[in-house]
Formats: structure tokens, sequence, C-alpha cells
């Protein structure tokens, strides 16, 4: 039912869209548009997509368009292209917020055109149409938030595109998509970016000594503060009651394992600690990863 697919912001995910299309021999036509010219010249090199320099011929005929762009910009670009989908077409995006995105999307969006946000919980620290690679969806979820109304047959069609890269789908309402990533996901980059720099700041280490010895944990905060500067600005600005009240329960947490430290409350640590392993347990049982050495890299 798709025969013309629209990516619009082509880094990472875009990338690996366009890979996973092309890895699984989908007959479907794919057409790239970034804002940078450096961006389009790049991707144009690695020929994946059909890049194109405006967004009138990005949009122009197709079935389903997704906006990969940072949470920030995908007002500005639905304004843009609103007067060019085509009637009966179907707009999504990769967005990692919901609620703010649905508030700032649907009014700009035609009543002939079917807006189904989306979000595929699956990246990796790099960036650029260089960075994809067609496995980043496999066995990953994918979230759908669909608007009241939006017709079972649209919102499938965009659950069988994720279905068909290897995503496992399911659906919520932006709100509550909101508060799960806050948990899984926004506040844990913070807390990394926080950690790293906490590291900075220390005077007293030195930068070399900082790098040289970092053990695993800090590795880890730091391949995840690696991310994308933009993309996370506009997470935080567009989620932020959801961030704010799982901050706040961060904040308690952290101040009871201070007090159970400062008194020397061993059993309290043990307690917690015992507790928040089985976690990690089940994040493995549920095959989101693996026991294997450095994550399987």
């Amino acid at each position: 039912m798709i025969e013309k697919v629209t990516l619009i912001g082509l880094g990472l995910m875009a990338s690996s869209v366009a890979r996973g299309l092309i890895n699984n021999k989908e007959s479907i036509k794919v057409i790239g548009y970034d804002i940078s010219p450096e961006v389009r010249k790049i991707a144009s090199e690695i020929k994946i997509f059909e890049v194109v320099d405006d967004l009138e011929s990005a949009v122009k005929d197709s079935d389903l368009t997704i906006i990969c762009t940072p949470v920030g910009a995908i007002r500005s670009v639905v304004s843009e292209i609103s007067k060019y989908l085509k009637k009966g077409s179907i707009l999504s995006d990769v967005g990692s917020v919901k609620k703010a995105v649905v508030e700032a999307v649907f009014p700009l969006v035609p009543k002939e055109v079917y807006f189904v946000p989306a979000h595929p919980l699956a990246g990796t620290e790099e960036s650029g149409p260089n960075s994809g690679f067609p496995e980043l969806f496999k066995d990953r979820w994918c979230i759908l938030t669909p608007l009241e109304n939006t017709p079972q047959e649209k919102i499938k069609i965009v659950k069988d595109f994720w279905e068909n890269l290897g995503s496992k789908v399911t659906e919520m309402t932006p709100e509550h998509h909101d508060l799960v990533l806050a948990v899984t996901s926004h506040a844990p980059h913070l807390i990394a970016y926080t950690m790293v720099g906490v590291a900075d700041d220390l005077a007293q280490v030195t930068n070399s000594e900082v790098i040289n010895f970092s053990a695993a944990g800090f590795r880890d905060f730091t391949r995840i503060a690696a991310s994308d500067p933009t993309m996370w600005r506009d997470v935080f600005l567009n989620n932020k009651e959801a961030a704010l009240e799982v901050l706040g329960r961060f904040s308690e947490e952290l101040f009871a394992l201070n007090r159970a430290i400062r008194q020397g409350d061993g059993d309290f640590l043990f307690d917690y600690f015992t507790r928040t392993r089985s976690i990690r347990r089940g994040i493995i049982e549920a095959g989101q990863d693996t026991k294997a050495p450095n994550f399987g890299r």
C-alpha cells in the first residue's frame, strides 16, 4: 500500500530506515531531504535515498512522510510541508516526545492527511547519514500514539511498516508515552550528562586520569553523554512535566542512599541494590539487551 516514503532529516534514524527497506528488498521509492546541504551531499553519495533539494519535491505524491528531525524542528517542518502533502497520505515522526509534538503538529495537518505519531525505541550515540544500519530496529519496540478517530487502516499501515523493519509495535497515549520514556530514557541521559560533567569539574582529577582510568560504569555514561546535543536539548524542553516528575523522584531516592551511606546502613544498601539488580535481569529476559560482554558490541 506504500509506494513512496519520504524521510525528512537524514540522520541515524532515516538512514537506518532506508537501509532496512533495501535490506528487505522492499519495492518502495525512498526520498530523502535534509535542511543541511552538506548532509544532503553525504546522503546522495551513499546512494540509499533519492535526495532532493526542497521540501515540495520531497513530499509530493508521498504515501508516507516520516519526520526524523529533532523534536524542536518538527512543527516548522510540518508548517512548510502541509500544503504539499498528498490527500489520503500519512504523516508520522520518530520523536522521543509525543504530547508536545501532537499539540504542536496536529493543528497544522490538513484534514485529508492522517497523522500517526511514532517513536522507535532504537538508537546509538552516533548521528548522520553514515551512522545508520539495517538492523537498528530489529527486536526493538516502536510506540505509536495515534490520535482519536484515526482510521484503523492508517494505523495498521504504520504498524506494518515498522514491523517489516523488525520492530515490535505497541500503542500508548502521548501522555503515558512521555512518562514511560522519562523513566527509561530521558532521566538516565540527563544523569549521564551530569556525571560526566561532575568528572570534568573535579579540578583535582586531571583529564588524562578521567580518560585513562575510566571504569565500565563511567564509560557507559560517556557513551550516553556523546548523544546528539540538539536532540536531547529538545527532548527536555518538550517533556518538562514528565522529566521533572521523574527527576524529583530520583532526588528522593538519592537522598535516601546518601543517608544510608552516611549512617553506615549496610542492610538498606544491600536490599536496595538487590531489588534494582532484578530490573537488569528483566531487561535481558525481555530481549532488550544481552549478557554478552560489552553489551554484545
